[in-house]
């Protein structure tokens, strides 16, 4: 479980101003970080070159920014006059009704599409079609290239609570 907090040191109000709490929604990292920067070969006995190691690192830093074959679901797919503006409201509905989960918009000529989601498999996909069904009847799945999924899909985003000075 991953629990953020925050230390404020906050200066005295005005006399105008007044403190509100505001949700934040951070998505979870793609990656369990724990070990992230720490050199793991100190905590287990590993006799190897340096060659290897450098070469494991080498290989880390090339494919960081690569995709994998997965699974999205299409919520938007449309080539009419409106489609751009029709997209960009899927897109904000989408976010607004369900935070955290990843949405793309895409444009493969004619069509403005919009899919949601990150899925390593169809039946992921499934699952959150049929939750978002009622309010996306046209949806369905999709075989596209995705970004890494988070590692704790139970927890696809973490909810913090931040003071903000309103005048």
């Amino acid at each position: 479980m991953v629990i953020l907090c925050a230390a404020f040191s906050a200066a005295p109000l005005r006399a105008q101003e007044t403190v509100t709490d505001s949700l934040v929604y951070v998505r979870a990292a793609s990656v369990n970080s724990s070990l992230s920067g720490r050199n793991i070969f100190g905590l287990v006995n590993v006799h190897q070159s340096q060659d290897m190691a450098k070469a494991m690192n080498s290989k880390i830093e090339r494919n960081k920014d690569k995709r994998m074959a997965g699974y999205r679901v299409r919520i938007f797919f449309d080539n009419k006059q409106n489609a751009r503006t029709a997209s960009e409201a899927a897109m904000n509905r989408f976010s607004a009704a369900y935070p955290g989960h990843g949405v793309y918009r895409s444009f493969a000529s004619p069509y403005f599409k919009v899919t949601v989601g990150d899925f390593r498999t169809k039946s992921e996909a499934m699952q959150m079609m049929r939750r978002i069904k009622a309010d996306f009847p046209s949806a369905f799945v999709v075989k596209e290239n995705i970004n890494y999924p988070i590692v704790d899909r139970n927890r696809a985003y973490v909810v913090d609570t931040v003071a903000v000075t309103r005048p």
